[in-house]
Order: structure tokens, then sequence, then C-alpha cells
């Protein structure tokens, strides 16, 4: 008997992905366990094992877009016909790929004729926010390739009357009201209707307003010709809504501490000599972790009932990118010696930058970390990761000048940023969870 395979959900927020690529021709044979298809979702490209062994018969197409649960493919038996289309088919319509702007690879597609057709991210991405379908573009880039100006020229005058896009969950909670989306404002940041949005027009409606423009505030007038537009759309546009939603929904405050690391850079050559050194921020990580075990109601979480605090301590470090930024998860970090959380947090960091990192490696930081040392700052306010209670900045490694004894003396010191929640945690508390940091750093003997 025919079996199903659908799009997964591969993480708490996912609500739909794109597929990149296609592992295993139609037709083809599936093995259990083995890659079949790649997939983007709005943080990482990953691959999806088959679910079955058999004959894979494809119904999604490469290049669009899938809710979870959507039926993308069956795994047929040898001989076996594949099943007519179902409702869940039908209810898991696929909508044009908004690329993601870390996607740097030309995404390869098929043009109407049957020919392959390579389209760069930017150029998708415009084609997507205007209906376009990119197959019938003619490619004017190196090798035939599509180019955001082949889109821009294709499009000529903005066509109207055309469905929104809107995501998976927008569209079940609009089905579930009877709302028309072509009624509900497209959000700024996604360029697509959201669920927020449509729960928005919802409840305006019901609050008797004339409509929910009255609800949108105005955007603000070009102060000039643009030299370009960035797209705030897949990651770019995740980061801004989360950033956004961060500073709105806590009462977030930062201190900084300065930190004498005079003991860190000598424990640190003296594991040059055995081998590959932590780098400096893994000994804040470690020590940030053993802190976070010390002072449990920095590691928790605001929710309807209350401050949860969370006996798991996963560390997120913010690891940028050219276009965004990633916050992949260490985790159970107060109980990896120093020489282990450096190799993990390299293997994360070097899985970030090539896109390799699987969507539970992003999910589940109860804190986070993030470094802008390496830049020459020293102190920052840096933005607390929902659902979060506290993050901690690190700034540059540098050389103070200091009197002791009555002589002239230099230390290495660094300061330490911490962001915190005043809704979860007074300033004294968010104080001493610092400070004790910053001893554990005094002594990196205790982070092992």
């Amino acid at each position: 008997m025919a079996r199903e395979f659908t799009m997964p959900k591969l993480g708490l927020t996912m609500e739909e992905a794109t597929i990149i690529e296609w592992l295993v021709p139609d037709g083809g044979e599936l093995v259990e366990g083995d890659a079949a298809l790649r997939i983007e979702t709005d943080k990482v490209e990953t691959e999806v094992e088959a679910p079955a062994s058999g004959v894979l018969h494809r119904v999604g197409k490469e290049g669009d877009v899938y809710p979870c649960g959507a039926v993308i493919a069956f795994v047929l038996a040898e001989g076996e016909a594949a099943p007519a289309p179902s409702a869940k088919e039908a209810t898991g319509a696929p909508r044009a790929a908004q690329s993601s702007p870390t996607q740097t690879r030309p995404v390869v597609t098929r043009t109407a004729a049957g020919g392959r057709q390579f389209v760069s991210p930017n150029a998708r991405r415009i084609a997507s926010a205007t209906g376009i379908d990119v197959r019938a573009v003619l490619g004017t880039g190196p090798g035939g390739r599509v180019v955001a100006a082949d889109v821009i020229a294709y499009a000529g005058q903005p066509r109207h009357g055309d469905a929104p896009p809107a995501s998976a969950a927008a569209r079940t909670l609009a089905d579930l009201l009877g709302i028309d989306l072509g009624e509900v404002s497209i959000d700024p940041i996604e360029r697509r209707v959201t669920r927020e949005g449509v729960a928005l027009y919802a409840r305006t409606r019901l609050q008797n307003r004339s409509s929910v423009a009255e609800a949108k505030a105005p955007s603000m007038p070009l102060l000039q010709e643009p030299t370009r537009t960035i797209r705030m759309t897949g990651m770019r546009g995740t980061i801004a809504k989360r950033m956004h939603a961060s500073l709105q929904s806590m009462a977030q405050l930062t201190l900084t501490m300065d930190a004498d690391m005079s003991a860190v850079v000598a424990d640190r050559e003296r594991r040059k000599q055995a081998g590959s050194p932590p780098g400096y921020t893994d000994y804040v990580v470690a020590a940030a972790a053993r802190a976070l075990a010390a002072h449990p109601d920095v590691n928790s979480q605001v929710t309807d009932d209350g401050i949860a605090v969370l006996p798991d301590i996963h560390v997120g470090l913010a690891v940028a990118l050219d276009n965004g930024l990633l916050v992949p998860v260490v985790r159970h970090a107060d109980r990896l010696k120093l020489q282990q959380l450096s190799a993990e947090t390299t293997r994360l960091a070097q899985a970030a930058r090539s896109s390799a990192l699987a969507p539970a490696e992003l999910e589940g930081a109860t804190f986070s970390v993030s470094a802008l040392g390496m830049f020459g700052v020293d102190a920052f306010t840096p933005v607390i990761n929902p659902p979060n209670a506290a993050i901690l900045g690190v700034g540059r490694l540098r050389d103070d000048v200091v009197v002791i004894d009555g002589a002239v003396a230099t230390v290495k010191r660094l300061t330490l940023s911490l962001t915190w929640d005043h809704r979860v945690i007074d300033g004294a508390p968010a104080a001493e969870f610092c400070r004790t940091i910053v001893e554990l750093l005094a002594d990196p003997t205790r982070l092992d």
C-alpha cells in the first residue's frame, strides 16, 4: 500500500519549508533512512530522510514551499500505481518559494520547456514577491542565469488582483474564521499574510474599526532614492521580527562589568602547549553556564503561569554570517569540561557558516552569549533572544593600566555586558550573577 511522504516538522516554530532539491529521481528507489531531498526552512537547509523503502513517486516540486504535513511524495511498492490526489494534498498546496538570504548558490529549476534554469537568490525573492513564474523569465546573467534585473524587466507594471502570499497558519486561521485573505494586510517584514495579521484583522473587525489599515502604522516616506533595497525576508526577516518582539515584550536593562582575564590568558597559553586551546569566548560560555547553575532564576522564561525556572542549561552562541545571525545551542553546557565545550562551539560555528546545522541545533537555548570583541568593541547592549530572560555580551580583550602597591602595571581585561528582563530578575541579582561569571574567569581551573 502506498505510504505518504509528508513535509516534516523539524522544530516547534517551523510552519513550512522549500524543496531545494530531490536527491532521488522520480520513480527511483528509496531506502529507509537515506537522504531523499534537501529542504530550506527560515533558519537552515537540511536533508530529509526517506520514511520507508520503496519506489519514489514525487508530488512536491523543487522551488515550491509546502506547509508541514503536506504530502510531497508517495513511497510505492514495486509495480504499484500512485494514488489519486487526496484532500490532505489539496490543503497542502504549495506557493512560490521566497528564498532565504543565507542561500548563496543559484537555485536550479526547470523551464516550461523542460530545460535546466539557474536563478539567483535575489531574482527568486523578487519573483516570489511579485507573483512571477520565474520559469518564464529569460536569463541574461552568466551561463543564462536569471538575475534580479531580468525579473524586474519581465515584471513591467505591478499587477493587481492576484491572491496574496500567505503562511500555512494564516490560511488555516482565515479558513476557520471565514476571512478573505485579500482583505488582510501583508506583513511588512515577512512580505506575506501571517497568522498574526489574520488575528489582528479579526480583532479589528470585532472592535468595529473601519478597516485593518487603521491599526497599521503608516510607513515613512523615503528620504532619498535608495541605491538598493534589502528585502526583510528569510533569515533577515526572522531576526527583525524576533528582535522587535523582544524589545516590545520585555523590560530590558543592561549592566557592564569588567573581568580580569590574566589567569585565563595564562591558562590558555598552558593549554596551547598540549594542543588546540579553547577560545576566549569558550571560557566565558563555560563560566556563564556554571553561573547559571549557581543562579537558577536567570535560567528561566516567562509563561502565562508565571516565571518558569528551567532545570537544564543550554547556552546559545551567536554566530555572525554574511547575511544574518544564527544562534546554535550548546546543550548541557554546565556539564561539559572546558575542552569539550570548546570542541562543541567550534563544530557548531563551522556548521552554521556552511549551512550544515540541523534544525534541532538551533532550538532550546535557555541563555545566550554574543561576542563582538573581534570587531574592537568593548561594551554593547545585546538584545535578549526570546523566550530567554537574559543574554551576555562579550567585548574585546585589552590591556588596562593599573596601579598595584604603588607600581604601574598592566592587566588583561574584557567587559561583559549583561542584558536581563527586569520582569524576571531585579538589578541586584543580575549584578550578582554577572559577578559570579567574573569570579569564575579569575580562576579558570574551576571551569573543569
